[in-house]
């Protein structure tokens, strides 16, 4: 398996120049096409001052604003020029609460969305919740940290399994990483043997199923331990020297507002290395 046809956000962000260079590597890797996207914000209150603003003006800095979005792009191209991947890029217009539409939407028609982690201290990049695009898209999403990835990302790979529905999506959806990496162990924490789930040896069902695919893989339990499963996925990527962490994405609904699960919020803000996330 490979893919063969990838998304990856571009904006104004510090992280990004790190975000395209990571996402270029892996379409060279994979032989893959890589499509950036970017959209153009425009503040919510726009829409209800149109009527007190002159039309000329409205067509002047919307001139302006795609051309900074050309400049941006013609950046964008010159990263991935210097990494050699074959790019094209695509403009949007669109309000702020809008960004995770846009990306799902065209996520839908790649086989992987390549995001960024928000970075606290910048601005320019905390527009997009990249779970948002996992959780909507239907496809998975590679969230780069905003520190940058590891150079040559995807050799020592971390799986999260807890023989969720979750968990099994991403571990399908990163098989043409899994298939390509120098090792792979699968991560039970302090896993509750039942029928219908891990079974009498946890992480073995998933590993055997691996294996199968030529990869080669491990299984590491952690019992026992009192900290709670971000926190001791975080230590063990550390301990394991890991540089890419693969896990399903946790989420519900709670008044319309997204309320993701403890692990998953924990890695998103804490988050080192890339992180392949599927719903």
């Amino acid at each position: 398996m490979s893919y063969k046809n990838l998304l990856v956000h571009v904006d104004d962000s510090k992280a990004c120049a790190a975000r395209l260079r990571a996402a270029a590597e892996l379409a060279v890797a994979h032989g893959a096409h890589l499509t950036g996207l970017f959209v153009i914000p425009e503040p919510s209150p726009v829409s209800f001052a149109q009527g007190y603003i002159a039309p000329e003006l409205l067509s002047t800095i919307a001139e302006r604003q795609h051309a900074m979005a050309e400049e941006i792009m013609a950046s964008a191209r010159a990263v991935v020029d210097g990494v050699g991947a074959p790019f094209d890029s695509r403009i949007e217009r669109g309000f702020d609460v809008e960004l995770p539409d846009f990306l799902d939407m065209h996520a839908r028609y790649a086989d992987l969305a390549i995001l960024g982690q928000i970075d606290p201290d910048d601005a320019a990049g905390g527009r997009l919740r990249p779970e948002r695009v996992a959780l909507g898209s239907g496809r998975p999403a590679l969230i780069i940290p905003y520190i940058g990835a590891p150079d040559g990302f995807g050799q020592r790979i971390l799986v999260a399994w807890d023989a969720s529905r979750e968990a099994a999506r991403a571990v399908n959806d990163a098989l043409p990483l899994l298939e390509r990496a120098k090792a792979v162990a699968v991560l039970t924490i302090n896993p509750v043997r039942r029928q219908f789930g891990h079974g009498d040896e946890p992480g073995a069902d998933i590993a055997l199923h691996l294996a199968r695919h030529g990869v080669k893989v491990e299984v590491q339990r952690i019992e026992g331990s009192e900290t709670d499963t971000g926190n001791a996925i975080l230590s063990h990527l550390a301990t394991e020297g890991s540089d890419l962490l693969v896990m399903g994405c946790f989420a519900h609904s709670r008044l319309r507002e997204l309320v993701l699960g403890g692990a998953t919020r924990t890695i998103l803000e804490e988050m080192t290395v890339p992180v392949l996330m599927s719903h």
